[in-house]
């Protein structure tokens, strides 16, 4: 049994067509990544998803049950958690308190503090900056404390979309290290990436995305060797 199906789906902005049949699967344990162009629908789908965005058409199950038509908070309390592109923390709070926002739904405090734990031994320059207000730290040290926010709710399958956007090369690879940190751990992994080559290396499958239609779908390591992708998205 998957741990998220997408079946079908549709998803229109007015008349524009931005999802088209789109299906996909992803297994509990796995990093999937969905590589594609500006404007492909990739961030779409993770919004739609999260119920930030409503299907035309189409189904979402996750954990053999349908969250379609869910609330955002239903689908957070459910075990899935979205590390929206841009980061969008709020700069104005500390570290420490963007963190507690995370994991808002949880009321046992020993859980709030594993979890704070959790974040400061996969993030340490977040526990030096704890006290700093969040809109002072870096690219790279805002990324983390997205993911640590998200993580403080204790997902099941984490969605992450583009999270090597603007970053230096230094830091995308601490990025992505933590990344496989986070999957070899338990959690499930959706990934959203304009570096396709970092995506499909730390990836296990890949779907590939084309004007909001699913085009291909195969083993990471498979597509990094594809000559289409080669030459669409890796450069060659």
């Amino acid at each position: 049994m998957p741990l998220l199906s997408v079946r079908n789906l549709d998803v229109c902005y007015g008349v524009i067509s931005a999802l088209q049949e789109v299906s996909l699967e992803i297994n509990r344990g796995e990093i999937v990544t969905l590589i594609g162009s500006n404007g492909a629908g990739k961030t779409t789908l993770l919004r739609t998803i999260s119920a930030l965005v409503r299907p035309r058409r189409g189904a979402i199950f996750f954990n053999d049950v349908e969250i379609t038509r869910l609330a955002p908070h239903e689908i957070v309390r459910r075990g899935v958690c979205h590390v929206p592109e841009g980061r969008q923390i709020f700069a104005n709070l500390t570290v420490h308190e963007n963190l507690l926002l995370g994991g808002y739904q949880e009321r046992d405090a020993n859980r709030i503090r594993a979890s704070l734990d959790r974040c400061f031994s996969l993030f340490p320059v977040l526990a030096e900056r704890r006290e700093q207000r969040a809109g002072t730290l870096s690219g790279g040290e805002q990324q983390m404390l997205a993911i640590g926010r998200a993580l403080m709710s204790k997902p099941q399958l984490l969605l992450l979309d583009e999270p090597s956007l603007g970053l230096a090369p230094l830091i995308v690879r601490k990025i992505f290290q933590i990344i496989r940190e986070i999957n070899a751990e338990g959690t499930t992994v959706f990934l959203v990436e304009q570096n396709a080559h970092m995506a499909l290396t730390v990836a296990h499958r890949a779907y590939v995305l084309q004007t909001g239609r699913v085009i291909k779908s195969d083993v990471a390591s498979n597509l990094l060797q594809d000559p289409e992708v080669k030459k669409a998205y890796l450069g060659g």
